[in-house]
């Protein structure tokens, strides 16, 4: 029984001992962990490992669970292993890329083309446009072009006059015609004044052919075209050359488009202009603009295009309005580098780019500094920052960007480096450019339970912007077009000085989409010359507002969300107000109480 003993005890320890050896071999002779097939190097603070998530980067625990936003395993922190190679590069795997939705292009140089987009109407040709006036004095006796937008014929008898000067000269005329073989200087004097009635040799052979005086004389139009203006009614009398009708012939038209100060540069004479006709669907037309205004309106602060189109077929009619396209080339700047506009990240001050270099430890990313040329469209002109076939991110910009905050690098929130700590009331959350821009997939704003919290200047900032907001909406509701274009265009003064630094940690971002969405919105305010332009810039810098009002809470009196189901062809819309009684903006006195209260923010 002793020796049984013994010989298990023995068998237990041997098996100890090579249970010990083998750990050692599999765990203890290496000391980096894996962690989905590849190699990790563990981050601690204070002794502890730091936890993140392979596709929010920004996310930070001290120990192992799941991501708050997307439910994935934490995996542990990696060290940086590229320090040696760039103290500033950010290294990321081809999977990290891939999660954050990082796509890179190639920079390449082009020849720069803008589209400029053009509102304006089709208007008569000037030109073409002529008064018709009554050669003979008298009362209108007949009329046969009863009213505007009748097509008249050149020659064709619109009226007739009846004028007592005309019989007196007829009879002149037979009283010299009987006196012809002795004084004939007698009888042309009487034809000629008969001609300058506009009476024609045929007409005058008549009235001597017949021998009776006529009471009546027709008025014959002297020119194609349709009947714009009707200046005399039956039994009006008109005296010699008095305009009856204004007539413009429309088988030429222009269109004339409205030009923003901004795009002049962009616009020059002969540019070719491709529009269409809200009113014929489906059809377009060419132009060249051939005229282009010297001066520019004081109010809207726009200038006239005009593009000359040849109308034979008669579609086109004054006052359709028109939308054009014009591709403008940017003289002086061929062979430019052009980068899409969602490469570049700008903070109001500096405009930056991530630059991806290849080394044999991987991918990595570089912050550098640009200087921002023309905007052309969905694309940035650079002056400076950038070569020929370098290779930039594109897509995933703001992923690159939190994970060099993150790590304690430069970056666009960050310049000179530093961590930037973020708080634990969202989860970390990085918010991109937009709702749309879905750098962290699947993460809206509308996500955010809580209002974010920011500090007490970020909050007195935006004070003005909601008082020059309110303002507006005042303006709309009494119908005041000037008023509300002035507390528009002070809006976007005011939101042009708010320094976005105040905004800090998760809020920064948020605020930066917020910024971008409103300057949008307010971009032509100062050009508009309708109240409705002003009311349509009004829904979406209400929406935006309202968005902003839920997530940052910057008010300390309560503050009513009211909504007009009728606005915005009966889709609804919605609008900010301090006052609990409803006065519409959309409508005005219109409809000054359509509408209703659906949310009380306090």
């Amino acid at each position: 029984m002793k020796t049984i003993d013994k010989k298990t005890i023995i068998i237990a320890a041997a098996t100890l001992v090579v249970g010990l050896l083998a750990g050692w071999l599999i765990f203890g002779g290496n000391n980096s962990n894996s962690h989905d097939g590849h190699e990790q190097v563990k981050t601690e603070i204070n002794g502890e490992t730091v936890w993140t998530c392979s596709m929010h980067p920004q996310i930070r625990q001290n120990e192992v669970g799941d991501c708050p936003i997307c439910g994935m395993e934490l995996i542990p922190l990696e060290d940086d292993q590229n320090a040696d190679i760039d103290p500033n590069a950010i290294s990321m795997s081809p999977t990290a890329m891939q999660l954050a939705s990082v796509s890179t292009a190639i920079v390449g140089k082009m020849n720069p083309v803008k589209q400029v987009r053009l509102n304006g109407k089709v208007q008569t040709d000037e030109r073409l446009v002529f008064t018709q006036s009554s050669h003979i004095p008298g009362r209108i006796e007949k009329l046969l072009v009863n009213f505007t937008g009748e097509f008249v014929s050149k020659g064709q008898t619109i009226a007739y006059v009846y004028s007592p000067e005309l019989f007196t000269a007829q009879e002149e005329l037979f009283e010299a015609q009987k006196i012809l073989e002795t004084q004939p200087q007698l009888f042309d004097a009487a034809k000629e004044k008969l001609k300058n009635w506009k009476l024609s040799d045929n007409q005058i052979e008549e009235i001597l052919t017949s021998g009776k005086t006529q009471e009546e004389f027709p008025i014959h139009a002297d020119v194609s075209g349709y009947v714009t203006t009707k200046m005399i009614n039956l039994g009006d009398y008109v005296r010699r050359g008095e305009a009856i009708y204004e007539i413009a012939d429309l088988s030429k038209v222009w269109i004339l488009f409205d030009v923003y100060e901004s795009d002049l540069s962009w616009i020059k004479k002969g540019d070719k202009v491709v529009f269409t006709i809200s009113s014929l669907p489906g059809d377009s037309f060419v132009g060249n603009i051939t005229w282009l205004d010297p001066l520019i309106d004081p109010k809207t602060r726009v200038a006239k295009a005009r593009v000359a189109y040849n109308n034979a077929s008669g579609k086109l009619k004054p006052e359709m309005f028109a939308s054009g396209l014009v591709e403008a080339k940017l003289l002086g700047k061929s062979n430019s580098i052009v980068v899409p506009k969602t490469a570049v990240m700008w903070t109001g001050k500096r405009s930056v780019v991530y630059v991806k270099t290849n080394s044999d430890q991987g991918v990595n990313f570089i912050m550098r500094e640009v200087t921002l040329g023309s905007a052309l469209g969905e694309s940035y002109l650079i002056e400076e920052g950038l070569m020929e076939g370098e290779e930039i991110a594109v897509n995933g910009t703001f992923s690159i960007d939190a994970a060099a905050q993150l790590a304690g690098k430069p970056s666009m929130m960050s310049p000179e480096g530093g961590q930037v700590m973020t708080g634990h009331n969202h989860g970390g959350l990085e918010m991109g450019e937009s709702e749309s821009n879905k750098e962290y997939e699947g993460i809206t704003k509308a996500e955010i339970s809580q209002p974010l919290s920011v500090d007490k200047q970020a909050n007195e900032a935006l004070q003005p912007l909601y008082a020059t907001y309110l303002k507006w909406k005042d303006a709309l509701t009494n119908d005041d077009f000037e008023e509300a274009q002035i507390a528009a265009t002070n809006m976007k003064s005011v939101l042009e000085k708010i320094n976005m630094s105040l905004f800090k940690g998760d809020a920064h971002n948020v605020w930066m989409d917020f910024q971008g969405r409103l300057s949008k919105s307010l971009e032509h305010v100062q050009h508009f010359s309708d109240i409705e332009q002003l009311r349509e810039a009004f829904q979406t810098v209400s929406a935006t507002m309202i968005e902003m009002t839920n997530t940052f809470a910057p008010l300390v009196e309560t503050i009513y969300v009211q909504h007009c189901p009728m606005a915005d062809d009966n889709k609804g819309a919605d609008w900010l107000s301090r006052e609990k009684e409803i006065r519409n903006p959309y409508f005005g006195s219109s409809m000054l109480t359509c509408g209703e209260v659906t949310k009380e923010i306090k």
